[in-house]
């Protein structure tokens, strides 16, 4: 029932080394191809997905976590907790291990039990997406259909190349404009994320 990006995006383990590029700086796994369905490192960016819908994950709380934003151009994230960090909304992509049991009379997750605030109902991504698989709902009625402009190499507006040419020596850190941009040059490429910030989005209600 879960469409292979979906699947792939829960079951994935992020952040663990890239076996490419292990005596790279910054070569922890942190981009998720939607066309692939798998994740790489920043340093695989431009030589293998250049062209394919990109979605960035981050840590909080040593917890996979996905920007609001971003997520919710994919699939309905509306009773889910979301939690802000560096001013940005973001979604925990998990079911985070619980230190305590949950009193019968507060708000919790309805698959997992963990505490929330009202009136959310979920902790997770994959919390909402078990529950409505195990209630035997049909994913399709929050599933969106994305534009992949909206998750093209561009959208990582501040990513920083450090730029390495032939002869070894290494051009101090520019912006890469875009895939093909004017600033792209041959050589190893180096990289690293800054935070984006944008406005807090809407959300829709649960169907």
């Amino acid at each position: 029932m879960k469409p292979a990006w979906l699947e792939g995006l829960m079951a994935e383990s992020f952040f663990a080394a890239c076996g490419v590029h292990q005596n790279c700086r910054k070569n922890e796994k942190n981009i998720f191809c939607l066309n692939c369905c798998q994740s790489f490192c920043p340093h695989c960016l431009l030589s293998h997905h250049p062209s394919h819908p990109l979605l960035q994950v981050r840590r909080y709380v040593y917890q996979d976590v996905i920007r609001l934003d971003d997520l919710e151009k994919l699939i309905d994230c509306s009773y889910i907790q979301p939690y802000t960090i560096n001013s940005a909304k973001v979604i925990f992509l998990n079911q985070r291990p619980q230190s305590r049991s949950c009193n019968g009379s507060a708000n919790s997750c309805y698959t997992c039990y963990r505490i929330l605030q009202d009136p959310f109902h979920f902790c997770s991504l994959s919390c909402k997406v078990n529950y409505m698989v195990y209630q035997g709902e049909n994913l399709s009625q929050i599933l969106y259909k994305f534009d992949h402009s909206d998750f093209s190499i561009s959208q990582f507006e501040d990513l920083r190349v450090d730029m390495a040419d032939e002869g070894g020596h290494v051009t101090p850190s520019s912006i890469l404009e875009g895939y093909g941009g004017s600033k792209k040059k041959r050589g190893l490429l180096m990289l690293s994320f800054g935070n984006r910030r944008k406005g807090a989005p809407q959300r829709s209600p649960l169907s």
